[in-house]
């Protein structure tokens, strides 16, 4: 994909957002194939032709990829026996004694309701048609405190993954975990590694949540966390590829360390559906990544307010009140963090059509989570 033929046909043309208006009517379930059309994309004036062309190159808008898996039909002929999908629970607020709490508890409930409001309206499932295991891959397990806690990377998991360590007595404090023990240790368990009986039970009895961030900001985050900075892995294995493909003219020292991709390239292989590696979790959809619509969270934290949603949680569950979430950057602490102003100086290096697809692209993220549209 290039920016000269995405403008060949939109140039000189008004591009607005808008909810299309046959989304309900849509019978393919969107949830479980984000990858889909859906068809944001409008221009005040445009023909037939100019449509299927800019599909045509941007690809990822008429990709129609689905997963599939050996063994499904058998693994949920016998897990529908067990009430799918898992009902949304009112939460457990017994143990919050404190009233400071009461505003923080709201928003969550609006929160809690507008995605279950959402996934009824618009979900249109019975039953799961993912893998079941690969689901709930993505889901780590806090047996003593009963936590159901869905990562979501550049949303405050590594300071997550810390706090549930402290609750499985695992370490005394949040503070002294470092980066590799939390991502490379293995001390925690995930939900995938049981069966499917004890997959059910703790999706029906423990506290489920999930923490989301802005989809514009948690791109930006995980760019200049993997490409911004010395990487042994994502220059040499995604950087290597994309420069190769998205930079015309490349010199040999770029393709041998693959060091100094630029965002603008970065987004190109995003957009691309004929991608030269694969997607990674950093900025692959939440929709993908915790199927919000097929597990019925019952607590959703926002990155934004990620300290006061955080330490409501630990309220509910009961955690020790000495302990608080960890405030501290993990990575790259002397960066300043990715914020909204951020994120424009990012935004400026690609054409007003790029930054529209990127929202295409995180299209479901921004309605299941109530996030405004970005201005583009």
């Amino acid at each position: 994909m290039t920016t000269e033929n995405i403008q060949e046909h939109i140039t000189n043309q008004n591009l607005k957002f808008h909810l299309p208006k046959d989304l309900k009517e849509k019978k393919e379930n969107i949830l479980l194939n984000p990858e889909s059309p859906t068809g944001v994309l409008t221009k005040t004036s445009h023909s037939q032709e100019g449509n299927q062309a800019l599909s045509k190159t941007t690809g990822f808008l008429t990709n129609k990829r689905v997963e599939k898996h050996q063994g499904t039909k058998t693994l949920f002929k016998e897990f529908s026996k067990m009430n799918w999908p898992i009902d949304i629970h009112p939460l457990n607020k017994t143990l919050v004694n404190d009233n400071k709490w009461k505003k923080t508890d709201e928003t969550q409930e609006k929160r809690r309701s507008f995605l279950q409001e959402f996934c009824r309206k618009f979900g249109g499932v019975s039953h799961p048609q993912s893998h079941l295991f690969h689901m709930v891959s993505r889901i780590y397990v806090e047996d003593k405190h009963k936590i159901l806690y869905c990562e979501v990377p550049k949303a405050g998991c590594s300071n997550w993954k810390r706090v549930l360590m402290v609750l499985n007595g695992l370490a005394p404090s949040a503070y002294n975990i470092s980066h590799d023990a939390v991502h490379y240790g293995k001390h925690l368990k995930k939900l995938d590694s049981f069966d499917i009986r004890g997959i059910h039970t703790r999706l029906n009895t423990y506290t489920k949540a999930v923490f989301v961030r802005d989809p514009m900001e948690r791109l930006v985050s995980a760019f200049r966390d993997k490409f911004e900075h010395p990487n042994s892995y994502y220059h040499p294995v995604f950087g290597k590829a994309i420069i190769k493909k998205y930079r015309p003219n490349v010199c040999e020292e770029a393709l041998i360390n693959g060091s100094g991709v630029r965002f603008k390239e970065f987004v190109h292989y995003l957009l691309d559906s004929h991608r030269p590696v694969g997607m990674d979790i950093h900025w692959e959809k939440v929709s993908k990544l915790c199927y919000p619509c097929l597990i019925n969270y019952d607590f959703v934290g926002k990155f934004e307010t990620l300290e006061e949603d955080a330490n409501y949680f630990l309220q509910l569950i009961g955690a020790p009140k000495e302990l608080k979430f960890p405030n501290f950057k993990d990575r790259h602490s002397s960066d300043e963090r990715t914020n909204a102003q951020v994120v424009r100086q990012y935004l400026k290096d690609l054409t007003r059509t790029e930054r529209q697809l990127i929202y295409d692209f995180y299209y479901l993220d921004y309605l299941m989570f109530n996030y405004t549209t970005p201005f583009l």
